[in-house]
């Protein structure tokens, strides 16, 4: 309730929301929700989310055991589909790799990543004849797994797993655990030339902001013409956004935006 009073208090709508700083149920909103602390196996975890679209794009979890606690966050885009298959998948993946291994350890996670990928894929491959636009939804993936007193990070996208310590004066000092994953960092564009050496559009500058092969989209529902999507491709490592992985997935003639050299 420390971080939810201050949430509701900044996201009132008008005078008259008016809140009781000591009445939790007062006008509760679908928006926002949260989660007390509550122990795990080295500790004590909580959450709060604010929901910022009206379709759930972003997904998280937390599960707890006896030797382990694992934690994700799925930054979605393009729709929700991507987030929810890792929110279903990604943490089976995992068992499965370490009850065959017996452990957990960096190449597990990998290959629990990999497998998630893998799968996501396959439904876009399945699904992209009647929907085609599941080849463009994809999804950010944070996780933290502590197992055994080790603090493990995966990342791909442009999500921060921070930690956080007491430092002198017991001042809180934050370092960021995990390297963002997008185009408007020079070391990220470095890595991309280098890795598509005969593409010269692999980034581009459009409008003052770096995109991979410089891509800017609006999704249509073409049968009602309504734009429902406004997407900007800044993340350079994803689940998903089959169509900038793969020729396969390339989007009919009906989506010229998604044609790309």
């Amino acid at each position: 309730m420390a971080c939810w009073r201050p949430v509701r208090r900044y996201a009132r709508m008008s005078k008259d929301d008016i809140l009781n700083d000591d009445d939790d149920s007062a006008i509760p909103d679908s928006l926002l929700w949260s989660r007390d602390l509550e122990k795990h196996s080295f500790g004590e975890f909580s959450f709060a989310v604010v929901q910022a679209n009206e379709v759930i794009e972003d997904y998280s979890q937390v599960e707890t055991g006896r030797d382990a606690t694992f934690i994700g966050v799925y930054d979605g885009h393009g729709g929700p589909d991507a987030s929810r298959f890792i929110s279903d998948h990604l943490f089976l993946n995992l068992m499965r790799h370490a009850r065959e291994r017996g452990t957990i350890s960096e190449e597990i996670l990998r290959s629990a990543f990999s497998a998630t990928e893998d799968g996501f894929l396959t439904l876009v491959r399945r699904s992209c004849g009647i929907k085609p636009l599941i080849a463009a939804v994809g999804s950010c993936c944070l996780v933290g797994v502590i197992w055994r007193g080790m603090l493990y990070v995966a990342n791909l996208g442009d999500s921060r797993a921070v930690i956080a310590s007491l430092g002198r004066s017991s001042k809180i000092v934050a370092e960021q655990l995990t390297r963002d994953h997008n185009a408007s960092l020079e070391e990220v564009r470095q890595e991309l030339k280098s890795l598509h050496p005969d593409d010269s559009q692999i980034v581009v500058m459009k409008r003052g902001v770096w995109r991979i092969k410089g891509h800017h989209s609006v999704f249509q529902q073409i049968r009602f013409l309504w734009n429902i999507l406004f997407i900007q491709h800044q993340v350079s490592r994803s689940i998903g956004d089959a169509y900038l992985k793969r020729p396969e997935f390339s989007l009919d003639s009906s989506f010229p935006r998604f044609h790309l050299p």
